[in-house]
């Protein structure tokens, strides 16, 4: 009841319903029903809780109970019973309706925030809302898995709830997009993205996890989560190791590609005479791939590529014989090493041949 004794707005015209159901011992009407439902969506919209709701109106009940005779009982628990699910629907439909209005609102905020499509002041505005401050600094972990996953699946809702039970009160953001779950923090605080890719990789059975620097501001999250995804394609394309890969550690390789067509020279000309050799170059690209890799020691070089050494000592006599350049030798080697990791980046030799 409202103050002053005046029934409050979602159970007025209740009792006269079941007062009128009971007397008849007839089911409730459509009407009445569709009366029940619209009261239910607007005390969801008021923000009302619902078990509160519901007791209000079982004590409408119990108040017109005595006003009813003896035999008018179980038509008034089954008038009770309908107008209760009724109202029950409609605050439950009000609710979901809520609840994907927010998580659209959520998508979009995330869609401007991470590729910078929006007025940056009124996204800092935005993002109040969903508990980031752009005006920090701000760095993104992007978790890829062997499958695509999305807001609501159970890897991505098990790994919010596991980080935000940690760190709820940190003002982080964790979504996903395009099929890979994302965590977006303060710049100061790298334990919240370890802790995130730890969870994730746990989560995704071994996915990877790439990790962007700190940047400032709204466009300062959009970098970072470039440099994530960026730190993810490097690792595909030159097969490095780990489950968490940070972008800090891979500037090399960005600055070795800044210039491209620069470094397709350098591939061509160190690497293009290997194409001569049996079998073509890729055997050779691989055993100094295995060689740089194992510190340019033979006998790891040789079990990495399941050689004997004498086998792999043949192939790098092989390739110096046909580029002139000799692994062995620090001038030549660094020259070597450089072209094998632009081979690698520009997908050479192959349908990227760069010839």
């Amino acid at each position: 009841m409202a103050e002053g004794g005046a029934p409050a707005e979602h159970v007025v015209g209740y009792a006269d319903i079941l007062l009128d159901a009971c007397a008849t011992g007839r089911r409730l009407t459509r009407d009445e029903l569709e009366s029940r439902r619209a009261q239910g969506t607007r005390a969801a919209e008021a923000g009302l809780t619902l078990r509160g709701l519901v007791r209000e109106q079982l004590a409408v009940a119990r108040e017109i109970q005595p006003l009813l005779p003896a035999r008018a009982f179980g038509p008034l628990l089954a008038a009770v019973e309908q107008a209760v699910d009724a109202f029950a629907e409609g605050y439950e439909q009000a609710q979901q309706q809520a609840v994907r209005q927010e998580e659209a609102a959520r998508r979009e905020f995330v869609d401007d925030l991470l590729y910078g499509g929006s007025d940056l002041g009124r996204l800092a505005e935005r993002a109040e809302r969903f508990g980031l401050r752009l005006a920090q600094a701000h760095a993104v972990a992007v978790a890829d898995g062997p499958e695509p996953y999305g807001d609501g699946y159970p890897v991505a809702r098990g790994i919010e709830q596991t980080v935000l039970a940690r760190f709820g009160n940190r003002k982080i953001l964790l979504t996903t997009k395009d099929g890979r779950l994302i965590c977006v923090a303060p710049g100061d605080q790298p334990d919240v993205l370890e802790f995130f890719a730890k969870q994730a990789y746990a989560a995704t059975d071994g996915g990877r996890v790439g990790i962007g620097r700190s940047h400032h501001g709204a466009g300062g999250v959009v970098h970072s989560y470039e440099e994530a995804l960026n730190a993810l394609d490097l690792a595909e394309r030159m097969g490095l190791e780990g489950p968490v890969l940070y972008a800090a550690d891979l500037l090399v390789y960005p600055v070795l590609t800044r210039d491209r067509q620069a470094m397709a020279d350098l591939v061509e000309s160190v690497l293009g005479p290997l194409h001569q050799a049996r079998g073509g170059a890729q055997p050779l690209i691989d055993t100094l791939t295995a060689y740089f890799d194992s510190g340019c020691v033979a006998t790891e070089a040789a079990r990495r590529l399941s050689l004997s050494v004498r086998a792999l000592t043949y192939r790098l006599e092989r390739i110096h014989r046909l580029t002139g350049a000799d692994p062995a030798d620090p001038p030549h080697r660094y020259t070597l090493q450089t072209a094998v990791i632009g081979a690698r980046l520009l997908g050479w030799p192959g349908a990227g041949d760069v010839r």
